[in-house]
């Protein structure tokens, strides 16, 4: 995420409704569709939230939605479709970046990170994903990257 923030500094980020979010089978053709003139945001700067400590990622989720890594590779999280995902199952070899927008308690599960996923809404809780709040590296490897930009 780090990268997409050094980028956004520069090339002010368009609105969806502007450019609207559309899954693409090759890399590059998303780029011929980005003007420039119609940026409305960029970051002015980011920080890192230190890693392997789900207490520093929960204060930084009370400023705000959290750019984070996370394993989605794994059949746990790919298959997901309600409840709090706990456990080891889905790994933390980071490859996929979502979105941590808050946290809640479950009564059995007990604490967890609400997470967006670009999946879509047929996938998971609607487009989202509870990961239980885990010391180290975390579910998924949720603590081990996470960032927070500053925007204009």
């Amino acid at each position: 995420m780090d990268l997409a923030f050094v980028y956004a500094e520069t090339n002010p980020i368009m609105p969806d409704s502007e450019w609207p979010y559309v899954a693409h089978t090759t890399l590059f053709s998303c780029w011929e569709r980005y003007r420039k003139s119609k940026g409305i945001v960029t970051v002015k700067t980011y920080r890192d939230v230190p890693a392997n400590d789900p207490a520093q990622l929960k204060a930084a989720l009370a400023q705000g939605p959290v750019s984070v890594a996370i394993e989605a590779d794994k059949a746990a999280f790919q298959q997901y479709t309600g409840g709090v995902l706990s456990g080891s199952a889905c790994g933390t070899q980071l490859d996929h970046g979502v979105l941590a927008v808050g946290w809640g308690t479950d009564a059995s599960a007990g604490d967890y990170v609400i997470v967006k996923n670009s999946w879509g809404p047929n996938w998971g809780l609607e487009g989202f994903i509870k990961l239980a709040s885990a010391s180290g590296a975390g579910t998924c490897g949720i603590n081990q990257s996470a960032s927070i930009p500053t925007t204009n």
